[in-house]
């Protein structure tokens, strides 16, 4: 789809906006061109005595009516017009949320935060402005214009007229070639102002990173470049655009001066009034609206194609997991994986093969294995944000794509390695996915966390706000609450996702206490625990033990101690760092 054809659906659905705009343009425009004529007229009457004061009093109230007409007439159009072309910016940031809301973790992973950010800020703005200012100026220059050149025309001087309009022409050239220049610079601004808030965005995201290795001036630095280069390119879309002024001024100076030639001649031999020489001359004047907004115009349509040739290809890139499921009711019962294989694009070995699992209700199951093999991508194609392509992941009987989104994930509750923490207060982020909760069930979710009493010793216990990310936390800390949130609520599957991986052995003990205490009161809800800890699963019902991508160990946790394998090195090996660290 174009610029245009956005631009001729937009419309068409605020259609009745439009064509109130356009009808007090009109009578703006008609009101305009009417003014010199009867100037003009005024001073015709005036040379030729046929005008007395009260004459003069009554055609000065018309003028001074017909003004105020046209002042409170713009004052409409624009109420009119704007507020439609600003519904179209709100259409593509919220059409642009709701993309990204749906895309799976590929996208985001190929994508650049900063740029998508640029696309929802000067990229929408742009695509605004083409359906406002650029409508406007578009349709009020030419009804202006060709109101005006009718005038000049048919009711001043024909012969005057084609002298007047012999330049323009040469204009019209210099706008076309102008024209493309515009639309290159246009691009290469929105370009480099993308990756500059892409910088200012890796910048503030990873600043502790940036301060504890010393590279504050570095990164200065890189941004002085970027801000240069984005300032440069602005300036050169400027100075292209600023290139129509020089075109229209050199046109309209040449029209001047044949007017005053070809109709002082006219005049000269009587055949043309001094009235309605001057009645061409403001007509001629009123040309240089027409004119500047067709520069207007044409700048603002090619920025406004530059940043839609950006942002439609993120509105309509495929999602890369289709929310096609008919069930909507939270899904219970088993959780069984039947000979599941996934191979990553781009790499050569499969991170998953042939994968058989069963998980009841009320049972907890443990994943342990080298890094790299397959752990997390177990979790991955549970919460689907990954599709399985050779095998089958059935949830109470029905595969997991016949289930929406919204309820196969509303029944999960997942906590990651890095968990994000909303810029709120620490009951608020525990709170997030049930905020009817009261403050007794947040308190007890963070003792099953092990983290309440860490938020009692802030001088505002629950109601301290974690910073952006939770930066003013720890990274255990961050984790405790992320773990608490998703104990706030009763979901039947939750899953761990190596979420003990920053905090103490002692800590880790009494959460898995919890956990353990906990998934006997619930029966209904079932839990996955990944680890690189074997202690995190010791107590779980089942273990798998991946190593590329295949399970090569399953059992209970003495069982598998007593196969003497890869997990029973690996435990002893821990258990005596343990014992070290003690000591």
């Amino acid at each position: 789809m174009t610029l245009a054809q956005l631009l001729k659906q937009f419309i068409s659905r605020h259609w009745q906006q439009y064509v109130a705009a356009a009808a007090m343009l009109f009578s703006v425009a008609v009101l305009t061109v009417l003014i010199p004529r009867r100037v003009g007229s005024v001073i015709d009457g005036m040379v030729r005595h046929q005008l007395d004061q009260q004459g003069m009093l009554k055609e000065l109230a018309i003028l001074l009516l017909m003004g105020v007409a046209i002042y409170f007439l713009r004052v409409g159009w624009r109420m009119q017009l704007f507020t439609a072309s600003y519904q179209l910016g709100v259409e593509l940031r919220t059409r642009l949320y709701q993309r990204l809301s749906v895309q799976g973790q590929d996208f985001f992973q190929k994508q650049r935060t900063g740029d998508l950010m640029a696309l929802g800020t000067n990229d929408a703005d742009a695509i605004e402005l083409a359906a406002g200012e650029a409508a406007l100026a578009g349709f009020d220059g030419s009804l202006t214009f060709a109101l005006v050149i009718g005038m000049m025309l048919l009711g001043v001087d024909w012969r005057l007229a084609i002298a007047a309009l012999l330049p323009f022409p040469f204009m019209a050239w210099a706008f076309k070639k102008i024209t493309h220049h515009v639309h290159e610079a246009s691009r290469l601004s929105l370009e480099r102002f993308s990756k500059l808030n892409d910088q200012v965005q890796e910048t503030l995201a990873g600043v502790r990173t940036l301060r504890a290795l010393g590279l504050e001036q570095q990164s200065a630095a890189q941004f002085a470049e970027l801000a240069e280069n984005a300032s440069d390119a602005s300036l050169s879309a400027q100075r292209w655009e600023a290139a129509y002024e020089p075109a229209v001024g050199i046109t309209l100076t040449s029209a001047g001066a044949l007017t005053l030639g070809v109709g002082g001649y006219l005049v000269w031999h009587n055949e043309m009034t001094i009235g309605a020489l001057t009645s061409f001359s403001m007509y001629l004047g009123q040309l240089i609206w027409p004119m500047f907004a067709a520069g207007w115009v044409l700048s603002l349509m090619e920025r406004g194609k530059a940043a839609w040739a950006r942002l439609e290809p993120v509105l309509n890139m495929e999602v890369s997991v289709q929310d096609n499921g008919v069930l909507r009711d939270p899904p219970t019962g088993d959780i069984l994986f039947r000979k599941v294989s996934y191979l990553y694009a781009g790499q050569a070995h499969t991170a998953l093969a042939e994968i058989d699992l069963r998980l009841e209700p009320g049972k907890t199951l443990g994943i342990v294995g080298p890094t790299g093999s397959g752990k997390s991508t177990i979790i991955r194609l549970l919460l689907r944000q990954i599709e399985t392509r050779q095998g089958d992941i059935l949830w109470g009987q029905h595969p997991l794509a016949d289930y929406s989104l919204h309820s196969l994930r509303s029944a999960i509750n997942w906590v990651p390695q890095e968990p994000f923490l909303f810029s709120a207060s620490i009951a608020e982020n525990i709170a997030l996915a049930n905020p009817a909760a009261s403050r007794e069930q947040i308190m007890h979710a963070a003792t099953l966390a092990a983290i309440h009493d860490d938020i009692m010793r802030f001088p505002q216990g629950y109601d301290t706000p974690v910073g952006e990310r939770g930066v003013t936390l720890s990274g255990g800390q961050r984790q405790r609450v992320a773990i608490a949130r998703a104990l706030l609520t009763d979901s039947p599957l939750l899953l761990l996702d190596d979420a003990l991986s920053a905090v103490d052995t002692d800590t880790e003990t009494r959460i898995l206490q919890h956990l353990h205490h906990l998934q006997h009161q619930q029966t209904r809800r079932c839990a996955i625990i990944v680890s690189h800890r074997l202690s995190a699963v010791a107590e779980t019902d089942h273990i798998l033990v991946l190593r590329d991508g295949k399970i090569t160990e399953q059992g209970k946790h003495q069982e598998l101690v007593e196969a003497g394998h890869w997990y029973a090195t690996q435990w002893r090996y821990q258990q005596l760092e343990a014992s070290l660290d003690a000591a």
